[in-house]
């Protein structure tokens, strides 16, 4: 499949903005399953790109003047094929550093107990699947009821979230399991949806030693195929973020960001 995206990310501010720093993860990757055609992204600064630890493509910028109102705006091409079965470099972050949790995976006495009713002791694809399911039909799709810094534990005591609530709650369980198990950042091509956003997913690894990933959608309850448009890899939302910074004044700020994506 083709398809052209455009991803425009809009700040604004109540009053000015002195200084900021912005990092974006907003290129995707060429891989065996997607060829980057073209891309481009326009920003307020001259962006810095660099390789981070897990291979994503990464833009820095900087700006020194106050501003109210910031846009950043990635738009190109990509082909994608179907596949949710990858392979990683030997370059590539072990996957025994995947197996840790961070302060938004970490699982809740309820979502281990959970897991102990599944008694599983060896787990395969087939049972890590039908936890992605039960996880699907459980956590409510919902917006608004969520946010980024809302955890695993949190979304699963609310049963509602979106799709980073459920990437989240998927990544704490496989890893309490000892399963290596990653974040994904990307798009998700619908063509009934008028709404598209950033969508999440996860890899889970069965094959430690050869880094063998497959790639689970549990919003979607599929595999990963020539419907999604890989971003980022990392350890939760926080490390994959498609746009996150700091800065120093601007008050209250409004986030708006839009989606667009189309088959050719």
């Amino acid at each position: 499949m083709r398809y052209i995206i455009t991803h425009r990310t809009e700040y604004l501010y109540e009053r000015s903005v002195h200084h900021s720093i912005q990092e974006l993860r907003l290129t995707p990757q060429d891989s065996t399953n997607q060829l980057l055609d073209r891309w481009k992204i326009n920003a307020p600064s001259k962006l810095t790109e660099s390789i981070d630890a897990f291979g994503n493509i990464c833009h820095v910028f900087v700006l020194d003047n106050n501003y109210s109102g910031m846009l950043i705006e990635a738009r190109g091409e990509v082909l994608t094929k179907d596949q949710y079965v990858f392979a990683d470099s030997k370059s590539a972050v072990s996957s025994y550093y995947l197996i840790q949790q961070t302060p938004l995976t970490e699982p809740s006495d309820e979502m281990k107990h959970y897991l102990l009713g599944k008694k599983i002791t060896h787990p395969t694809l087939e049972s890590i699947m039908q936890i992605a399911l039960e996880i699907q039909e459980n956590i409510v799709y919902e917006k608004g009821m969520t946010n980024a810094n809302t955890t695993a534990s949190e979304a699963w005591k609310l049963k509602k979230g979106v799709c980073q609530d459920h990437s989240h709650i998927m990544l704490g369980l496989c890893r309490y399991l000892k399963l290596p198990a990653r974040y994904v950042s990307g798009y998700f091509y619908d063509e009934y949806s008028s709404d598209l956003a950033s969508h999440a997913w996860v890899d889970v690894c069965f094959d430690i030693e050869n880094a063998i990933w497959h790639s689970i959608d549990i919003t979607n309850g599929c595999f990963s195929n020539e419907r999604h448009i890989r971003l980022a890899i990392g350890r939760d939302y926080s490390h994959v973020a498609p746009v996150k910074g700091i800065r120093s004044g601007g008050g209250i700020e409004q986030l708006n960001s839009k989606v667009t994506i189309e088959k050719c």
